[in-house]
């Protein structure tokens, strides 16, 4: 969760005070937006946090991809291996 009162910080004081933002992030594990001219501009995030959201958008992704071929069974919405390849392989100028 964003804490507004030190999570939005300026660009300026990211420079000034580079370690400082550092320690912060590593600590509590929540990004930093980073404002120019009062609007955010960046976010920075502890690279540890930052790959768990790349593991959680990754899994969600595989979720949904199983979601929609169980959508598309229950539609009907399906063919054999075999007309897959056929049509695969005339579309991509592949022989067998």
């Amino acid at each position: 969760m964003l804490d507004i009162t030190k999570d939005i910080q300026s660009l300026t004081s990211f420079r000034r005070r580079s370690g400082d933002f550092m320690k912060q992030l590593k600590k509590t594990k929540r990004p930093v937006v980073l404002t120019v001219k009062g609007k955010a501009a960046a976010i920075v995030q502890d690279a540890g946090a930052y790959q768990r959201l790349l593991d959680i958008a990754a899994r969600a992704d595989a979720k949904e991809g199983i979601r929609q071929g169980l959508e598309d069974t229950r539609k009907g919405r399906l063919r054999s291996a075999g007309e897959f390849f056929d049509e695969f392989e005339a579309e991509h100028g592949i022989p067998r």
